[in-house]
């Protein structure tokens, strides 16, 4: 994990740290050997410092963590997911702009 502002979310504290998390929470997740996945790593390094202390970012190994990934239907990486009050708000698939995380993590902030 390159960044201290990205958690790592695990089969294990899942439904504590995303769940039952009471911020909105953007999980990124990714794999090792998947290039898209660590182009995108720079992104949610950016948006875990740019959201820190309102919304949490974090990021889910789909190799290490098989029992989430298959949970959120996880099929091709990256996918990213937005979480609020334990609730699955937004999927995001593939490569996307900053931004558009950005306008939604906003938008939950409220």
């Amino acid at each position: 994990m390159a960044s201290d502002a990205v958690l790592e979310f695990t089969d294990e504290n899942f439904e504590q740290e995303v769940i039952q998390s009471g911020t909105p929470v953007l999980v990124d997740f990714w794999a090792e050997w998947c290039m898209p996945c660590k182009m995108l790593t720079p992104t949610i390094e950016e948006l875990a410092q740019d959201f820190s202390g309102r919304e949490t970012v974090g990021k889910v190994d789909t190799d290490a963590n098989r029992e989430v990934s298959v949970k959120y239907g996880i099929n091709a990486i990256p996918t990213i997911i937005v979480f609020k009050d334990g609730e699955m708000v937004k999927k995001f698939v593939g490569m996307t702009a900053k931004q558009e995380f950005a306008d939604e993590l906003e938008n939950l902030a409220g």
